[in-house]
């Protein structure tokens, strides 16, 4: 805290010891602290929160969360920040989208607020959940350091409940979204690196059991449940009336599995199907609704429910010109209203986790979704520190959305370098995802040989399908090579194209060449006419629907955003290229029907 206090200690270790951190980065909030959140009534901590941006981690180094509240007038040490007072900012939100000041800053910063409670009963629980903050949260609650979470697009729990006392306490946490090789992404990427508290944060209050994973899928021609509870509880009682699943699953060290009696009708695009599910262990329920259907690859054809699936699709990031990365439920909507009015079945939800409420709409909705982890680019793969990272991010991913029957697809990593160390870190993820959940495929953005116009990524093997980024008409030239690299590879597996595409600038790019929109359809009817032709092809996702907000691009017609969507950023404007392949696309769907 302050360098002559008791807080501090020691003012030379307080000023000069650049190993701080270390105390306060212990990752113990992961995916085995998740609780399931799926129908509990929590209480809301959005809103208001006390704010300062941290740039030299003073806060860290002052020790500001040991601070107490006090009047100013009775404070006896001078003091850089009094945490319970000053400058407030709303939760969730970004930083950057707040003040122009803060728009490229990258660093840490410190939430606070105060939240008053009753007194727990006896054999009850309390939990924080934060949907998201980016990158590094670290959590205290009345001064003391609960743990501290990596990863920017998962969700967190902590246990409050030996934190908090009876009355007024304070909660602080410091958000840190400084890029390091170390990271997962690393820090070059290719999209905006917003920070802070950007979704929900939630107090639950829970009995003495909790029930950490609930998970339904259909497999191997059966419908089988894990439950997994934290605390006293022999077994677990679930319920799926519609289907007439009234079943106890006993519980050993807390785990158990069924396969349950039922014949549910299959969730589909033209039929999302979905069953109230009800699990209770311990004096503990949760809810969910969930849709069973099977995805599966054979050979190089992807099966829905038995029957081959082109994936008609779309790239989006989650951004928004206004709000930065935080999203909203009219925002998702109009997200897959747009994918719906292109012909799209499928999305591509790039290059991190998106919210959770996409998963629950897409299968709402009936559209298919690949969801990732932001291993992008050449990050640290030798380093076990950022594969602890990219394990627990996926880890938490999939145990957030794996009762999603719109989410057919976990993607691993993006344009990754093929090494020795990022195959042994790629194919380990692989067989986490394939460990937390068989009943899906995995894929990944791979490689091309260029120089041999040839598949020769290892990482291959490990995956269901092998995503190509192409990118003929923008960064290449000669589309004819699309046809070459199939007949030279000839892969065993579907190949997806997860990206492909062209900058357009409706604003102020020229009227014809490059940035010019008139040149995006260009490329966009060669690309149709090109891949049409392909069978070795098994779906599309271009890049992007959206215009997005990226530092790198700074060209006078890009400013600060990529430009490739085939909407602008103002989420509203449609180039001409967003019509072609509306028509391509329902050009293939009336075939397929």
């Amino acid at each position: 805290m302050l360098e002559r206090s008791d807080i501090a200690e020691n003012a030379l270790q307080c000023l000069h010891d650049e190993d701080y951190d270390r105390p306060f980065n212990t990752q113990n909030l992961n995916a085995d602290t998740l609780i399931f959140s799926g129908g509990r009534q929590g209480r809301s901590l959005d809103g208001e929160w006390y704010f300062c941006v941290d740039l030299l981690d003073t806060g860290l180094r002052q020790k500001w969360f040991a601070m107490t509240p006090a009047r100013p007038e009775d404070r006896i040490e001078p003091w850089d920040y009094d945490p319970h007072d000053g400058e407030t900012v709303p939760v969730p939100s970004n930083w950057q989208m707040l003040k122009e000041k803060w728009y490229f800053f990258e660093g840490s910063a410190w939430y606070t607020r105060p939240v008053t409670v009753d007194a727990l009963d006896e054999g009850r629980r309390r939990f924080l959940r934060i949907g998201a903050a980016q990158y590094d949260c670290k959590v205290f609650v009345n001064g003391q350091f609960l743990g501290n979470h990596y990863g920017g697009s998962t969700p967190f729990c902590v246990e409050l409940t030996e934190a908090l006392e009876p009355g007024e306490n304070w909660i602080m946490l410091c958000v840190n979204n400084t890029r390091t090789r170390d990271r997962v992404p690393m820090r070059n990427t290719d999209w905006f690196n917003y920070g802070g508290v950007y979704r929900e944060v939630t107090l639950f209050e829970t009995p003495a059991t909790v029930i950490r994973e609930l998970f339904l899928r259909l497999e191997g021609g059966a419908v089988k449940a894990l439950v997994v509870a934290d605390g006293p509880a022999e077994s677990a009682r679930l319920e799926i009336p519609e289907l007439g699943v009234k079943t106890d699953i006993p519980l050993t060290e807390g785990r158990g599995e069924v396969t349950l009696e039922a014949q549910p009708a299959l969730w589909s695009p033209d039929s999302p199907k979905l069953y109230d599910v009800t699990c209770a262990a311990g004096g503990d329920v949760v809810t969910d609704r969930v849709g069973f259907r099977t995805v599966e690859r054979r050979g190089t054809e992807i099966f829905l429910n038995g029957k081959p699936l082109f994936l008609r699709g779309i790239s989006v990031h989650e951004d928004d010109e206004q709000s930065g990365k935080v999203t909203s439920e009219a925002d998702i909507r109009r997200r897959f209203e747009h994918a719906r009015e292109l012909g799209c079945n499928f999305l591509r939800l790039a290059h991190y986790p998106h919210h959770e409420r996409a998963a629950e709409i897409a299968d709402e909705l009936g559209l298919l979704l690949w969801e990732e982890i932001p291993v992008y680019w050449a990050i640290d793969f030798a380093n076990p520190a950022t594969r602890r990272d990219a394990t627990n991010q996926l880890t938490e991913l999939v145990r957030r959305d794996r009762n999603r029957a719109s989410v057919i697809i976990w993607s691993i990593g993006n344009e990754n370098p093929d090494t020795d160390a990022r195959l042994d870190f790629m194919q380990g993820l692989a067989a986490t995802a394939r460990a937390e959940d068989p009943t899906r495929l995995i894929a990944a953005a791979c490689l091309i040989n260029h120089a041999k116009l040839k598949i020769e990524d290892r990482l291959a093997g490990a995956l269901d399908i092998i995503g190509i980024n192409e990118y003929y008409g923008w960064y290449d030239e000669n589309f004819d090579e699309l046809a070459i690299i199939g007949r030279n590879s000839a892969p065993d597996r579907p190949v997806v194209i997860s990206e492909t595409g062209a900058d357009g600038d409706h604003e102020k790019g020229p009227e014809r060449g490059l940035f010019s929109t008139a040149y995006q359809s260009e490329v966009y009817e060669k690309q149709i006419a090109t891949l049409s032709d392909l069978d070795y092809i098994k779906g599309i996702s271009p890049w992007i629907l959206y215009d997005f907000r990226v530092e790198r691009r700074q060209n006078v017609f890009q400013r600060g955003w990529n430009r490739k969507g085939l909407i602008a950023a103002d989420k509203q404007t449609r180039k001409p290229a967003f019509g072609l392949l509306a028509a391509h696309y329902a050009e293939r769907a009336s075939k397929e029907e």
